[in-house]
Order: C-alpha cells, then structure tokens, then sequence
C-alpha cells in the first residue's frame, strides 16, 4: 500500500474536501465510492480517492472528546478550569481539534500534550515537570570525554488485545536495531516464537518477523542488545566547506513544496555558508514551532506543510521540516527513528540528520532542541544542533521504507515503524488492537 501515498499530492474533489472538513465522514465516504464507480475519473485521481478511503476511516477516532467532554477530562484534575481557557487554548492551536459531525472535538491526546509543553498548566494538574538531569549530565560527559557509548539491552513485546484476536495465520514484525554510524556490536538474544526472520542489519527500517499460524493469542517478543555510541561534535562555521549539493526530492515523503521553498529562501537570506543556514532552520523549528502530540501521520496531509503553516508538531513532525528544509537549500539532510532509552522508561522518538563538510553526517534533534530552548537552557539547546545523545535506539534510517517480508494492507505508520506492526491474511491491525511495550533489561555506560 506504500505506492498509494505518492498519490497524497493531489487534491481531492471539492465535495469530498467539503464534507471532510465539515467532519462530515459518511457523507465523504459516500462521495469517495461514487467517484470511484465514475468510469470517467482518471486512474491517478481514483487511487488518491483510495488513499483517502483509509485516511477517512482512521479520522474520526483521533478526535473522540466533544467540547464538553473535553473540559470535563482537565477538570478531573483542575477542577477551576474553565470553558473560556479551553477555548483559548483552542484559538491559539495549542489544544488540536477538527470538526466531527458539525461539532468541534478534541484530539486524542490533547490535555497530555498541553501538560507537556506548559509547565505551569502541569503543576495546576499536580504533575511535576521531567527532570533533565541525565541529559545535561551526559552533555557534559561528552564535551569532557569527546564522545559516549552506552551499551543497552531491551525486549520489545507485542501481543494482539483478546478482543481483536482471530485464529489463524498473523504476520508480525517488530523494530530492532539497524547498523549505522550511532549503532554496532548488535545481538538479537532471544525471540518469542524461534522461528523468526531478522531483516539483512543494513536494512532502512529494520524489523524481526514472524509469519505464523496462530491457534492461541500468544505474544510476540524479540529481546537485544547494541552499543549506542556517539561523538561530541562543536563545528566551526569558518571551516565549513560552502557547497551546495542538487537533491532531487524524494517522493511522496520529502516533496519540497511552495511553501517549503519560500520558508527555506526566508530564514537563509544571503546566507551562503551550509552550517549557519542549517543552524537558522533549526533555530526556527525549535524557537517557533510549538510540540505537540499529533494524529496519526497518514491524516495530516503534507507534513513539512503542516509543521510550516501551524507551527506545531510533534518530535517526527518537526524533523520532517528541518529535513526538507535543509534539503531544499541543497544540503543532504535525512530520517533517523527508533526509541528514546533510559533506565526507567522507553518511547518512541524521531530526529534527523544533516550532512555538512568537512564533518560528515551530523544530529539535529528538534524536540529535544525546543524543549531547552521553552526551559531556558541555551547549552542543551546548542547542544541538540550537531549532536546526540547515546539514549538511542535506532530502527529506521529513512521514511516510508517497505518491511522485508512486506506487508499486503495498510500500515500503523506508512511513514516509520517503531512500536512494531501485525495484519491478518485479509486486514491489517489497528494500533488500538495492539499492545506494544518494551522493557529496558540493562543500560551500562561503556565511556
């Protein structure tokens, strides 16, 4: 299903456009299956129409609070929060709504993403803000020691939920990590079935995979361990070397858009050296670019769009932007994802990384860069433009790469793959059909 999402570019007929933005999904729908009946609708236009069929049908459930739904969530823990402040955060794009039936509704996440970002809303909801101490401790380690290595070990495990569960053949892949400049010396311990096949450690999105006959709702689990090693790097802009490389776009996933070019054209001026215009887009992204927990990818249309013109997203999201940036101004930038590793917790995380003589491949983490920047902390801000930390787990060395062996429906996540995917003979899985999670066994600093 990987080919149909080149076919996102084109617009879709202006009553299908009318009645999904009005949230009215059947009415979409409807109008969806008459075009594609229509023996006059050209081939190109009727597989964006099914490439739409799937975005409809995931729509409507990222969005299930009403209004009054809404508020009644946050005063489950701010009991003096009003329907005016909720109505400010919505103007400003801070709580993520969309039309559903006529009636406004919030995203999924909506109130964790808020916490997140706001402090001062946290300590209203009686949550204290993460600490970054383990960051800024491993900044300073690198700067003192030139690099650090942390050799970890996980068990990653899915189980399909009771209610989804069909006798029958299931085929199940799970990320692992891939060989590549921050990750080596990698060994697949143990897995859950034996019988499993573990993609070439060179793959682009590298995954373990199980095709089975299930007669029991058993879990899927593959347990690893990897060195995850990174250098400090604090690149002088008068040495760069000023060169401008022709990237032809990659598509459907990094489509250098209008306004992608007059964004990238905007922030570079007259700036001709690759290192202080790679620094002014990540500037932007990281300084005026608000996070934010996103729907699913498949739903937001152009992502550098989206990130450019609302000025919020998530870790993934805003690296797509600094990425296309980077790339329309001809500097080499691509995808880097997998997991965020500490010892108490994993979650899913994405950054990127650009290319800059006479460095090489350098780390750009916007999320992590934003975060510092909203907390004041201008040396982990630096830090996250040329540099990463070793609490990595990286699975996926480019976007939107088919699994070995493929998969025949749709994907969780077109784009990237990271909490692992499963799909019967005759559909795929569903994330809310899904229990991902995965363990940190052993985190050891090596240096």
């Amino acid at each position: 299903m990987l080919h149909l999402m080149q076919y996102l570019r084109l617009p879709l007929p202006e009553d299908i456009a009318k009645a999904k933005d009005a949230g009215d999904f059947d009415r979409a729908l409807k109008l969806t299956d008459i075009r594609l009946c229509d023996p006059a609708q050209s081939e190109a236009m009727k597989k964006r129409l099914l490439l739409e069929k799937e975005i409809l049908s995931r729509l409507p459930g990222e969005y299930p609070y009403s209004e009054e739904e809404a508020l009644a969530l946050i005063q489950k823990e701010i009991p003096d929060f009003t329907q005016e402040e909720l109505d400010a955060w919505m103007d400003r794009g801070d709580a993520d709504w969309f039309m559903v039936n006529g009636k406004r509704h919030l995203q999924d996440r909506f109130f964790d993403s808020m916490k997140k970002v706001y402090p001062s809303l946290a300590k209203r909801a009686g949550e204290e803000p993460a600490s970054s101490d383990l960051l800024d401790e491993n900044i300073s380690s690198m700067k003192e020691n030139g690099s650090a290595a942390w050799k970890i070990h996980l068990r990653h495990t899915l189980r399909i939920k009771d209610e989804a569960f069909e006798k029958g053949k299931v085929l199940v892949h799970l990320p692992i990590p891939a060989e590549c400049q921050n990750m080596s010396d990698i060994h697949i311990l143990k897995t859950e079935p034996q019988d499993v096949y573990i993609a070439p450690s060179n793959s682009e999105s590298r995954t373990v995979s199980w095709s089975v006959n299930l007669t029991e709702n058993s879990p899927f689990a593959v347990e690893y361990e990897y060195l995850s090693t990174v250098n400090y790097s604090n690149p002088d802009p008068s040495e760069a070397v000023i060169r401008t490389y022709e990237i032809e776009e990659a598509v459907p996933e990094l489509v250098i858009t209008p306004l992608i070019r007059a964004l990238a054209e905007e922030l570079a001026g007259e700036e001709t050296n690759p290192l202080l215009k790679a620094r002014r887009f990540y500037d932007f992204v990281t300084e005026r670019v608000t996070y934010s927990f996103m729907r699913e990818y498949i739903t937001l249309g152009h992502i550098g769009d989206y990130c450019a013109s609302r000025l919020r997203g998530d870790c993934g999201v805003q690296a797509l932007l600094f990425i296309e940036l980077c790339r329309c101004a001809g500097i080499p930038a691509k995808w880097q994802s997998g997991k965020y590793v500490t010892p108490e917790y994993t979650c899913n995380h994405d950054w990127a990384m650009f290319y800059i003589e006479p460095w090489g491949w350098l780390f750009a983490d916007c999320s992590f860069g934003g975060s510092a920047y909203r907390a004041g902390a201008k040396e982990r801000h630096d830090f996250y433009f040329g540099n990463l930390d070793p609490f990595r787990m990286a699975a996926n060395n480019a976007l939107m790469k088919e699994f070995t062996p493929p998969k025949q429906h749709w994907r969780i996540d077109p784009y990237d793959n990271q909490s692992g995917e499963a799909e019967y003979e005759h559909r795929g899985l569903r994330h809310d059909e899904l229990i991902s999670e995965c363990e940190v066994i052993e985190m050891k600093k090596v240096r």
